[in-house]
């Protein structure tokens, strides 16, 4: 089970490592040759002696014009130590394996995306011996994906959108988007994803607002993040049934969405949401928040 935004920013990469190098090509525009194979490495880039030194993700990329090494390196916050890491890391792959090593920085920061991103150059001011480069993806250039059609494309791009950007007004949009696309995708795979993006919101209303929409769909229900989820519906009192509970839960997630979206909600739309019990509808008015202007649009085309 990932237990942290940490693990989950670069297990992503894992778990579908084709993402890394569509990010590579399309977020970043760096002409990176098309790979025909992949294969995961050991991290562990210690030496005999006594300095530990592990990336967090190492990933060996065949293309045609040769091997690459993909190291995937998540950054929570500027650490001056990655600094001189960073070079070590790249310079003991190309000499162990004689394949070009990528350094590939992932965060959900901003500032630490522009930190991240300042090259490295060690040697004479002016006149470097050694200059490293990472490549970075971050929320200025990790792209938001916030309708359903676009998630659908890219499922595990939009995966990664929802890790970046899950939190604020656009948050509503990106996660209902994502809950929408992973009905496209096998169970196991939508269950691995549900829990990287859960790991990753650190925004308390976000991440209720998704754990109320993938315990509706019943998205994760054999997944070991789910019994915390259980847990939560006891404590709110939801031994009604499953069917009682998961109408409540999505009732709950649309007027969330719409006090994430700063919408005034009176009475009687409340009322309303929180009376009905027939999920397809509940669904299509979830839908709807996402983009409505005000609350009584939940029910403009009843």
């Amino acid at each position: 089970m990932v237990g942290s935004s940490h693990e989950a920013m670069h297990r992503i990469f894992q778990k579908d490592p084709a993402l890394l190098t569509r990010a590579l090509q399309q977020v970043l525009q760096i002409p990176f040759p098309e790979p025909h194979d992949f294969a995961g490495m050991n991290v562990d880039l210690t030496e005999i002696e006594p300095i530990e030194r592990r990336v967090d993700t190492l990933l060996r990329a065949e293309t045609d014009e040769g091997a690459y090494l993909l190291v995937v390196e998540s950054q929570g916050k500027p650490d001056e130590r990655k600094r001189g890491s960073w070079p070590y890391y790249l310079s003991y792959l190309y000499e162990k394996y004689r394949c070009e090593p990528v350094l590939i920085v992932v965060t959900q920061n901003s500032a630490t995306a522009r930190w991240a991103a300042e090259p490295i150059h060690l040697g004479v001011r002016g006149c470097p011996s050694l200059t490293v480069r990472p490549f970075v993806l971050g929320p200025d250039n990790v792209p938001v994906i916030a309708k359903a059609s676009e998630a659908e494309r890219d499922v595990p791009l939009a995966v990664l959108s929802a890790m970046t950007h899950g939190r604020g007004r656009q948050a509503p949009a990106i996660l209902e988007s994502l809950a929408a696309a992973l009905r496209t995708i096998d169970r196991d795979s939508a269950a691995v994803f549900v829990q990287f993006v859960d790991s990753c919101l650190a925004d308390t209303q976000a991440r209720k607002m998704w754990r109320d929409m993938m315990t509706a769909i019943q998205y994760f229900w054999r997944h070991p993040l789910a019994e915390e989820v259980r847990e939560e519906g006891r404590e709110e009192g939801r031994e009604e049934g499953r069917e009682e509970g998961r109408a409540e839960a999505l009732a709950e997630t649309i007027l969330r969405i719409l006090r994430v979206r700063d919408i005034d909600v009176p009475d009687d739309v409340r009322a309303r949401v929180e009376a009905c019990r027939d999920l397809d509808q509940l669904i299509r008015w979830s839908e709807r928040a996402v983009h409505a202007a005000r609350a009584d649009d939940l029910f403009a085309l009843d």
